[in-house]
């Protein structure tokens, strides 16, 4: 096989030995990796009288503003107040509302809580402060809602009927908290908005080790999660486990042990297969930090096992951004890349049990 060919998706204890190609055709453009934010900790707010954001009164500022502080309050992470200030623009428009609707006659407030006993009295629900302390410590009592897409997280706290309502005010939520805390932060790219550390960049821990070219295709190109080093299906079973809040060893997946039937996870030719016999949800729309896969021949991927990536960020023109790694050919491969794909051209999106596909 000619050596201007990538090598990529190896398994070590699938495939030992083996040398296979990768070009990617179809690719849009690449895009190089943005740093992750350098604070992810409570935003503070800095709203004073000249304060504007285009769309929104002051009214609105000044309750977003008090969604803000309560988080900071309850040491709530940027990405957190980012969430709480989109349920309530979802909600209520940042609106103190003392009416409610069809489904909720008795909803009240910014959050539009129900006057069932979960939300305090009449005068908590109407108060902005109490009512967005009280959505606070229902988020932060989901457990890894950090992990969750913000609508998703949202959704676990109020249970409104479409889990994917308040996606819409994302981008919003990200410019008035953007504005109000003095912009002295980016969600954007970082791992602050991202489940796990999705989209923070070439974070990898094994990007300098040497890979079975290199050595041969030994057990000294093995990482640590049982695939060759510096391969695809190393680096998305990386994100993998990161997502899943496993960060260091013992990792918690492996290639050894992921699939339930005590079969290896494989090449990138068998991910799909691995996906379904562990139980875990696929689909046609891309979400951040779900697996990419490559069918055999698909978008210009290997013709024998296909490639496997990680989303990255989501767009809104129809692309999404991948992040892998032996996506390249020679002098190129075995190294971190990013790129903009058509969400059209993959097989599929292998998801995390924290993601789900919109219905």
């Amino acid at each position: 096989m000619s050596q201007r060919k990538s090598l990529a998706l190896v398994a070590l204890i699938v495939i030992p030995g083996l040398f296979f190609g990768l070009v990617f055709s179809f690719i849009l453009l690449l895009n190089p990796a943005r740093p992750a934010a350098a604070d992810c900790g409570p935003a503070a707010v800095a709203l004073d009288g000249n304060t504007q954001v285009e769309g929104y009164s002051a009214e609105q500022l000044k309750n977003a503003a008090a969604v803000m502080g309560a988080g900071k309050a309850l040491n709530l992470s940027a990405k957190g107040q980012t969430i709480s200030v989109m349920v309530a623009l979802g909600e209520s428009g940042l609106r103190v509302l003392d009416y409610g609707d069809g489904p909720g006659p008795d909803s009240r407030g910014l959050f539009q809580q129900r006057d069932n006993g979960a939300w305090g009295s009449y005068a908590d629900r109407m108060d902005p402060t109490i009512s967005a302390t009280n959505f606070i410590k229902g988020l932060q009592a989901v457990p890894g809602w950090e992990l969750l897409e913000p609508t998703i997280a949202g959704n676990k706290v109020q249970r409104n009927a479409d889990p994917y309502h308040y996606q819409k005010y994302w981008p919003e939520a990200v410019k008035i908290v953007q504005a109000l805390s003095g912009g002295d932060f980016s969600l954007e790219g970082s791992d602050c908005a991202l489940p796990g550390n999705s989209g923070a960049g070439d974070d990898y821990p094994w990007k300098d080790s040497p890979t079975w070219l290199q050595v041969g295709a030994g057990s000294a190109a093995a990482s640590p999660l049982g695939m060759f080093y510096r391969e695809c299906v190393d680096f998305a079973l990386w994100r993998v486990n990161q997502q899943m809040g496993s960060t260091s060893a013992p990792f918690k997946f492996l290639n050894g042990n992921f699939r339930p039937d005590g079969q290896g996870l494989g090449s990138a030719l068998t991910w799909k297969a691995g996906w379904d016999a562990k139980g875990w949800p696929t689909g046609q729309t891309p979400r951040v930090g779900a697996v990419v896969w490559y069918a055999p021949g698909v978008g210009g991927s290997d013709p024998t096992f296909g490639h496997v990536a990680v989303v990255k960020e989501v767009k809104d023109n129809g692309t999404y951004v991948e992040e892998g790694y032996n996506g390249n050919p020679p002098p190129d491969d075995h190294s971190y890349y990013t790129r903009a794909v058509s969400s059209s051209v993959p097989s599929t999106f292998l998801y995390l049990p924290n993601q789900e596909e919109k219905k």
